[in-house]
Formats: structure tokens, sequence, C-alpha cells
């Protein structure tokens, strides 16, 4: 697929526009700018770092690379022209497996409880069906409700659970796996 094709258009809860589509390289500085923020923000991410700018020039590359080749599929969420959230999934691509996709999705917390995250779901599972996935997977922090009840909404039920996975602020967390069938 290619960079900056718009997926929908969208009215966010407080009537802000919202724009899906795929990202760009002008995105660069939003891309890191929302991950970053994220970190300080000590969200429920992997990452618990800054990332530098270089290290985000990697990672976009590597990301529109994917895109192009259908090996994965992003999506990042606009609102007046800056980049307000990401989400992707990844093709498994080898073996018995290139019928599931792995997802992840961020969002500023700005942008939280309007509807974006439901909206960039919603897009991610219409473009893995697309693409002929048969099962999603994702994983979170089994503190993050509300995220995890933006999954279960769609259709999302959990599956796993490994206790104590992060150690995060003093305390240990249990990361839940969550799966969707896509038939």
């Amino acid at each position: 697929m290619k960079a900056g094709r718009i997926i929908r258009t969208f009215s966010a809860k407080d009537g802000r526009e919202v724009v899906l589509r795929t990202p760009m390289w002008n995105d660069l500085d939003d891309l890191l700018g929302l991950i970053n923020s994220l970190v300080e923000e000590r969200a429920d991410i992997l990452i618990d770092e800054k990332l530098s700018r270089d290290e985000e020039t990697d990672w976009l590359s590597k990301t529109l690379a994917r895109l192009e080749k259908d090996e994965a599929f992003h999506l990042v969420a606009e609102v007046n022209g800056k980049v307000v959230g990401s989400a992707e999934f990844g093709r498994k691509t080898s073996g018995y497996e290139r019928h599931v996709g792995t997802l992840g999705i961020v969002i500023s917390n700005d942008y939280r409880d309007m509807g974006v995250g439901t909206e960039m779901m919603k897009a991610l599972i219409e473009q893995a069906r697309a693409m002929g996935l048969k099962l999603l997977t994702l994983c979170v922090y089994a503190t993050n409700e509300r995220a995890k009840h933006v999954y279960q909404k769609l259709g999302f039920v959990e599956t796993g659970r490994i206790p104590k996975k992060y150690f995060k602020e003093g305390k240990y967390v249990d990361e839940i796996t969550m799966v969707r069938a896509l038939e």
C-alpha cells in the first residue's frame, strides 16, 4: 500500500475531524513526538526511554518498506495536520502462521476517550480481512482497563496471561494476550 493513502475520515466525539491514513515521511517529527510523549507519560507501552530522531527514522523507514510490500499495515490518525495516533499490524511471514497478524496501537493522551482508538481498530480489522488474515492477536498490560474495554467491544477475547511479565514503577504487571478471529 502507498504512503499517505487516506483510509477514512470521521468526527471525534468532540467534533474535530480525524483523518485515518497510511503514514508518510512528513510524519517523522509527529511520530517521534507522539512516542516520546507516551514515554514521558509512563503510558502502558513497551518503550521506557525516549527515542532519538535517528531511531525513529530507522523505524519509519522499515515501516514504510513493510507497508509497500504488504507485509504490514500501518495507520496514523491525524487531527488538524498533526499525528495523534499510530497503529499497525504485522503479518507473520513464515511457517504455519501466515494467516496471523499481530497488532499494536498508541494514542496521544489528549485524544483518548474520543472514539479515535475504536475507529483505528475498526480500520485495522477491515484491512486485515482485505489482506486475507484470519486471526489478529495483541498483548495489553493487565492494568490498561481503557484499552481492554475497546478491544473487547470490538470482539477480542482474552486467551492467555503471563503473570508478572512487566516490572513498572516498582510493581509487577501481567501481560494479557487477546485474539480476534476474522472469519
